[in-house]
Protein backbone atom coordinates (compact mmCIF):
# COMPACT_ATOMS: atom_id res chain seq x y z
CA UNK A 1 0.00 0.00 0.00
CA UNK A 2 1.49 3.35 -0.95
CA UNK A 3 1.36 6.14 1.59
CA UNK A 4 -0.55 8.33 -0.88
CA UNK A 5 -3.35 5.78 -1.40
CA UNK A 6 -4.39 5.11 2.20
CA UNK A 7 -8.12 4.45 2.66
CA UNK A 8 -9.63 6.71 5.33
CA UNK A 9 -11.21 3.72 7.12
CA UNK A 10 -8.02 1.73 7.79
CA UNK A 11 -6.97 1.86 11.47
CA UNK A 12 -3.41 2.96 12.10
CA UNK A 13 -1.20 0.02 13.11
CA UNK A 14 0.53 2.16 15.76
CA UNK A 15 -2.43 1.73 18.10
CA UNK A 16 -3.44 5.39 18.33
CA UNK A 17 -7.07 4.59 17.55
CA UNK A 18 -7.03 7.01 14.61
CA UNK A 19 -7.25 6.10 10.96
CA UNK A 20 -3.96 5.46 9.17
CA UNK A 21 -4.63 8.44 6.89
CA UNK A 22 -5.11 10.76 9.90
CA UNK A 23 -2.18 9.31 11.85
CA UNK A 24 1.06 7.75 10.60
CA UNK A 25 0.03 8.03 6.95
CA UNK A 26 0.95 11.75 7.04
CA UNK A 27 4.49 10.91 8.06
CA UNK A 28 4.83 8.06 5.56
CA UNK A 29 3.81 10.61 2.88
CA UNK A 30 6.62 13.00 3.88
CA UNK A 31 5.46 15.22 6.73
CA UNK A 32 8.19 15.25 9.42
CA UNK A 33 7.13 13.54 12.66
CA UNK A 34 6.75 16.20 15.38
CA UNK A 35 8.24 14.06 18.17
CA UNK A 36 10.43 11.03 18.73
CA UNK A 37 7.44 9.02 19.97
CA UNK A 38 5.47 9.88 16.84
CA UNK A 39 8.44 8.86 14.69
CA UNK A 40 8.77 5.56 16.56
CA UNK A 41 5.05 4.85 16.12
CA UNK A 42 5.25 5.67 12.40
CA UNK A 43 8.27 3.36 12.04
CA UNK A 44 6.31 0.50 13.63
CA UNK A 45 3.48 1.19 11.18
CA UNK A 46 6.00 1.22 8.34
CA UNK A 47 7.14 -2.29 9.33
CA UNK A 48 3.51 -3.43 9.33
CA UNK A 49 2.95 -1.91 5.87
CA UNK A 50 6.32 -2.91 4.36
CA UNK A 51 7.45 0.72 3.86
CA UNK A 52 11.17 -0.03 4.01
CA UNK A 53 12.18 3.18 2.23
CA UNK A 54 10.51 5.14 5.03
CA UNK A 55 12.39 3.13 7.64
CA UNK A 56 15.67 3.90 5.89
CA UNK A 57 14.87 7.61 5.48
CA UNK A 58 14.04 8.00 9.19
CA UNK A 59 17.26 6.35 10.39
CA UNK A 60 20.20 8.66 11.19
CA UNK A 61 21.55 9.64 7.73
CA UNK A 62 25.10 8.56 8.63
CA UNK A 63 23.75 5.02 9.18
CA UNK A 64 21.44 4.69 6.18
CA UNK A 65 23.99 3.26 3.72
CA UNK A 66 24.78 0.42 6.14
CA UNK A 67 21.21 -0.72 6.75
CA UNK A 68 20.37 -4.24 5.61
CA UNK A 69 17.26 -3.26 3.66
CA UNK A 70 16.66 -6.78 2.37
CA UNK A 71 16.64 -8.19 5.92
CA UNK A 72 14.29 -5.42 7.01
CA UNK A 73 12.00 -6.16 4.04
CA UNK A 74 12.01 -9.89 4.80
CA UNK A 75 11.16 -9.36 8.49
CA UNK A 76 8.41 -6.91 7.58
CA UNK A 77 6.75 -9.22 5.06
CA UNK A 78 7.32 -12.52 6.94
CA UNK A 79 5.68 -11.23 10.11
CA UNK A 80 2.09 -10.76 11.18
CA UNK A 81 2.21 -7.67 13.33
CA UNK A 82 0.17 -7.95 16.54
CA UNK A 83 0.52 -4.58 18.22
CA UNK A 84 2.58 -1.86 19.78
CA UNK A 85 2.65 -0.59 23.35
CA UNK A 86 4.57 2.58 24.19
CA UNK A 87 5.73 2.39 27.80
CA UNK A 88 7.63 5.66 28.11
CA UNK A 89 8.77 8.63 26.05
CA UNK A 90 11.46 10.91 27.46
CA UNK A 91 12.63 14.08 25.76
CA UNK A 92 16.14 14.69 27.04
CA UNK A 93 16.68 18.13 25.55
CA UNK A 94 20.13 19.37 24.66
CA UNK A 95 21.53 20.66 21.41
CA UNK A 96 20.65 18.75 19.36
CA UNK A 97 17.61 17.45 21.15
CA UNK A 98 17.64 13.74 22.00
CA UNK A 99 14.84 11.47 23.18
CA UNK A 100 14.33 7.90 24.37
CA UNK A 101 11.20 5.86 23.67
CA UNK A 102 10.58 2.55 25.43
CA UNK A 103 8.12 0.24 23.72
CA UNK A 104 7.04 -3.35 23.20
CA UNK A 105 6.35 -4.57 19.66
CA UNK A 106 4.57 -7.89 19.16
CA UNK A 107 4.49 -10.07 16.05
CA UNK A 108 4.01 -13.62 14.86
CA UNK A 109 6.20 -15.41 12.33
CA UNK A 110 6.98 -18.98 11.27
CA UNK A 111 8.58 -19.74 14.64
CA UNK A 112 5.76 -18.42 16.83
CA UNK A 113 4.65 -15.32 18.65
CA UNK A 114 7.25 -12.79 19.83
CA UNK A 115 7.45 -9.65 21.93
CA UNK A 116 10.42 -7.31 21.76
CA UNK A 117 10.96 -4.61 24.39
CA UNK A 118 13.33 -1.85 23.36
CA UNK A 119 14.48 1.56 24.50
CA UNK A 120 15.25 3.42 21.28
CA UNK A 121 17.24 6.62 20.97
CA UNK A 122 16.35 9.48 18.64
CA UNK A 123 18.02 12.74 17.67
CA UNK A 124 16.54 15.84 16.05
CA UNK A 125 18.46 17.50 13.21
CA UNK A 126 17.23 20.13 10.76
CA UNK A 127 13.72 19.95 12.26
CA UNK A 128 13.49 16.17 11.70
CA UNK A 129 13.69 13.33 14.18
CA UNK A 130 15.89 10.34 13.34
CA UNK A 131 16.23 6.88 14.87
CA UNK A 132 19.76 6.10 16.08
CA UNK A 133 20.20 2.42 15.17
CA UNK A 134 22.44 0.73 17.77
CA UNK A 135 23.03 -2.22 15.40
CA UNK A 136 24.65 -0.03 12.74
CA UNK A 137 28.17 1.22 13.57
CA UNK A 138 29.09 4.86 13.05
CA UNK A 139 32.51 5.82 11.72
CA UNK A 140 33.35 8.38 14.36
CA UNK A 141 35.99 8.61 17.03
CA UNK A 142 35.15 10.06 20.41
CA UNK A 143 36.49 13.51 19.50
CA UNK A 144 35.24 13.56 15.90
CA UNK A 145 32.23 15.67 14.92
CA UNK A 146 29.02 13.78 15.62
CA UNK A 147 27.59 12.04 12.54
CA UNK A 148 24.16 13.52 13.32
CA UNK A 149 25.42 16.83 11.97
CA UNK A 150 25.14 18.77 15.20
CA UNK A 151 28.72 20.02 15.10
CA UNK A 152 29.28 18.72 18.64
CA UNK A 153 31.88 16.08 19.45
CA UNK A 154 30.56 12.54 19.03
CA UNK A 155 31.31 11.70 22.69
CA UNK A 156 29.14 14.62 23.86
CA UNK A 157 26.28 14.02 21.43
CA UNK A 158 25.03 10.66 20.10
CA UNK A 159 27.75 8.29 21.40
CA UNK A 160 26.07 7.78 24.78
CA UNK A 161 23.00 6.39 22.97
CA UNK A 162 24.81 3.65 21.08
Amino acid sequence: MSASAIPESVNCPCGSGDSLAACCGHYHAGTPAPSAETLMRSRYSAYVLGLIDYLAATTLPAQQARLDLEAMRHWSHASTWLGLEVEQSLVLGGKPEHALVTFVARWHDGTGEHAHRERSAFVQHDDRWYFIDPSVPLDAGRNDPCPCGSGAKFKKCCAPFL
